[in-house]
């Protein structure tokens, strides 16, 4: 039901956390304005078929992978670069498909996660002070005044970055890169040598038998359209409120808004407050959304937000993010799901085991132990499997690219190696091998979850 007191515009009424300032309120309003005449970027239809999808994860029916950059750059932009994190997120998928026999609903931190909260509005070097970097779609990571300055017409670069993002991977997902029969050319070249990457090509074999044997039988990718294409879906973090305004239509099918920017959008920890601007914006919104939730929520703002975002209860509409760290989540989860299992409603539980186990490395470098990230997910199925609910997903930062900024896993990258390969523009993600190895202990979770052998023993056996 349309709420009337409601509109794109509302926002602007409330206090708000986590904004730019705009040097030029008039460039900002023209910027605005030609983004507002700008082609959607996704439709309401799409948004619809994940919202679907995402209820199918809170009853245990699929499975959310929610992955990608921590945050997309101007300088990195290519179609290597995405097509190399596109092919990672379908061997994850392929891994937990496969191993826990459950569909897997691929949502991109791409095409859009331009813009990150900053724990300080300033960054201070030496004597000087400027305002903090956040994120390209509002300002470049030079340090230096002009760089720093918030530019409204970096929305618009962001934009197009976005559209051609979007693009590819419709190409893939939809022009034979995602078909199963090409499972083998998904792992990339320096994981392919791993441990990981044999283990892969393990499980890649099984699925080839499996393919042959449904040919045999009349079934293959020229007959069944889900074997030879895949829905892939974009989602960022609603931060820049200014961008995804300009970009929220009205569906003319249902009479709705939708935020156009991406199929899914969250607010993150520093910007969920009831009667602030992020929240009010979302609630107005009918895509999927997502909730990130921190060790500082107790249950009964939990869920008087949730009465916010979704007073009607809608199947799909909640994902609800924990990332609280590997040594808090025992503490401060349990209590956030039995509140929410309280009021009835059907939320899809994921685990994002990156943001709380961020460190700083004794050479200066912001890092994250694989070890620790494992821990966490390791928990986050427990706890479920204690509280009698259901684990629907996880979130990860990953890339496609071999670099070097989470220490450990089975590479066992240490401390030493960090600046090898640390190109992210904010905090560090797994690479493509940490990223499969991830995959593998999910699967393994998903199966035990239902009462299966462990795939690792499966595999083991051979």
């Amino acid at each position: 039901m349309t709420d009337r007191s409601w509109s794109p515009q509302t926002w602007r009424d409330k206090p708000i956390q986590q904004v730019p300032d705009y040097p030029d309120a008039d460039a900002l309003a023209a910027t605005e304005k030609e983004l507002g005449g700008y082609p959607p970027l996704v439709f309401a239809g799409e948004a619809r078929a994940l919202k679907q999808h995402l209820a199918d994860a809170a009853n245990g029916r699929a499975f959310l992978l929610q992955g990608g950059d921590c945050a997309e750059s101007f300088a990195q932009f290519n179609a290597d670069s995405i097509r190399d994190t596109f092919k990672v997120m379908l061997q994850m998928a392929a891994v937990m498909t496969y191993g826990a026999a459950v569909p897997v609903v691929k949502v991109g931190r791409m095409a859009g996660q331009f813009a990150k909260p900053r724990s300080k509005p300033t960054e201070t070097q030496g004597d000087t002070e400027l305002p903090a970097y956040r994120g390209d779609i509002i300002n470049a990571i030079d340090f230096d005044a002009e760089s720093r300055s918030p530019d409204p017409q970096r929305m618009v670069r962001a934009y197009n970055q976005a559209a051609a993002t979007l693009n590819l991977l419709r190409a893939f997902a939809q022009g034979g890169l995602a078909d199963l029969n090409q499972v083998h050319r998904w792992n990339l070249n320096f994981v392919a040598d791993s441990a990981q990457g044999e283990r892969y090509e393990e499980l890649a074999r099984r699925i080839d038998e499996a393919l042959a044997f449904m040919d045999a039988c009349g079934i293959n990718a020229s007959s069944v359209r889900e074997l030879r294409e895949t829905e892939y879906y974009t989602s960022h973090e609603a931060l820049l409120l200014n961008y995804e305004e300009a970009l929220t239509r009205v569906d003319h099918m249902t009479d709705a808004w939708y935020d156009c920017s991406a199929h899914f959008i969250w607010v993150g920890n520093r910007t969920r407050d009831l009667d602030e601007a992020h929240v009010e914006f979302l609630r107005g919104i009918q895509n999927p959304i997502g909730v990130k939730l921190g060790t500082d929520l107790d249950g009964d703002k939990l869920c008087r937000l949730l009465d916010r975002l979704d007073p009607d209860h809608e199947p799909g509409r909640i994902t609800l993010i924990s990332r609280m760290g590997a040594d808090k989540i025992d503490s401060h989860l349990p209590p956030l799901i039995r509140a929410v299992e309280a009021t009835g409603r059907k939320v899809v539980w994921s685990c994002d085991p990156m943001h709380g186990n961020t460190e700083k490395a004794s050479s200066g470098y912001k890092t994250r132990a694989f070890d620790r990230i494992l821990s966490e997910v390791q928990s986050f199925f427990a706890i479920h499997r204690a509280e009698g609910t259901i684990p629907g997903g996880v979130h990860i930062e990953m890339t496609g690219q071999e670099v070097t900024e989470c220490i450990g896993g089975a590479q066992e990258i240490s401390e030493e190696r960090l600046g090898d390969r640390y190109h992210t523009y904010c905090d560090p993600r797994l690479n493509a091998t940490q990223a499969l190895e991830l995959a593998f202990r999910v699967a393994e979770e998903l199966k035990n979850q239902r009462g299966h052998t462990p795939l690792h023993t499966a595999l083991a056996a051979e």
